[in-house]
C-alpha cells in the first residue's frame, strides 16, 4: 500500500515551539521510515523566498510557495512538516483548500512566554522599535478557528505536543495506530 502523503502545517507565535515540535515529531516518523520533508520558515526565506519582504502580501506570497512545495511532496506520498509562523487566517486556509491533505497544528503560547524564549531577541527589537510589521507585537497573529490540534506550550511539555501531533494523524489514517502507539 503507498504512503498516504500529508502536509502538517505547524502555526504559531514567533518563540512558540513550532520548530521543536516538527522537529520530534519528523525524528519519531523518519525512526518508522516513513517519507518525510520539513520545511522550516527560516530556512525556506534564506533559499526559496529570499528577496520577499514581511508585508502582508510578501507574507501571503512566502506561505503560498511554501504551500506549492508542500502540495507536490504530499501528493506523492511524502509527509511534510511545515513550521512557519503564517500569521493570516485566509492564506492558510487557501493553502489548505489547494492541498487537500491538511493538518492544522496551532502551537499556542501566550506572547509574554514567547518573549521569554525569544533566542534571537525579536521580541526585543521589535519592542524598541527597530523590527516594524512584527507578529505578535505590531502587526497581527490571527489564530486558527478550526485546527486540528492545538498544542499549549506554555501549558503541555514536548511529549504531551508531539503525542497530540502522532496520534491526530494515526487518527485521520496517514499512519496505522500501531505505529503511533509505537512511536509513543
Amino acid at each position: 500500500m503507498k504512503q498516504r502523503g500529508v502536509t502538517v502545517w505547524f502555526t504559531g507565535l514567533s518563540g512558540a515551539g513550532k520548530t521543536t515540535i516538527s522537529r520530534k515529531v519528523a525524528e519519531i516518523l523518519r525512526s518508522q521510515a516513513y517519507p518525510l520533508e520539513i520545511l522550516d520558515g527560516d530556512v525556506v526565506r534564506q533559499n526559496l523566498t529570499k528577496g520577499l519582504g514581511f508585508s502582508k502580501e510578501d507574507r501571503d506570497e512566502n506561505i503560498r510557495r511554501i504551500g506549492f512545495v508542500s502540495h507536490l511532496l504530499s501528493r506523492n506520498g511524502v509527509i511534510v512538516l511545515v513550521s512557519a509562523i503564517s500569521p493570516y487566517r485566509d492564506i492558510r486556509e487557501e493553502v489548505r483548500s489547494r492541498i487537500g491533505d491538511f493538518v492544522e497544528i496551532y502551537v499556542n503560547a501566550p506572547v509574554e512566554v514567547c518573549e521569554d524564549r525569544d533566542v534571537k531577541g525579536l521580541y526585543k527589537r521589535a519592542r524598541a522599535g527597530e523590527i516594524r510589521g512584527f507578529t505578535g507585537i505590531d502587526d497581527p497573529y490571527e489564530p486558527p478557528l478550526n485546527a486540528e490540534v492545538e498544542c499549549r506550550t506554555d501549558l503541555e511539555d514536548l511529549s504531551e505536543s508531539v503525542a497530540k501531533v502522532i496520534n491526530k494523524l494515526a487518527e485521520l489514517g496517514y499512519i496505522p495506530e500501531a505505529a503511533a502507539v509505537g512511536a509513543l
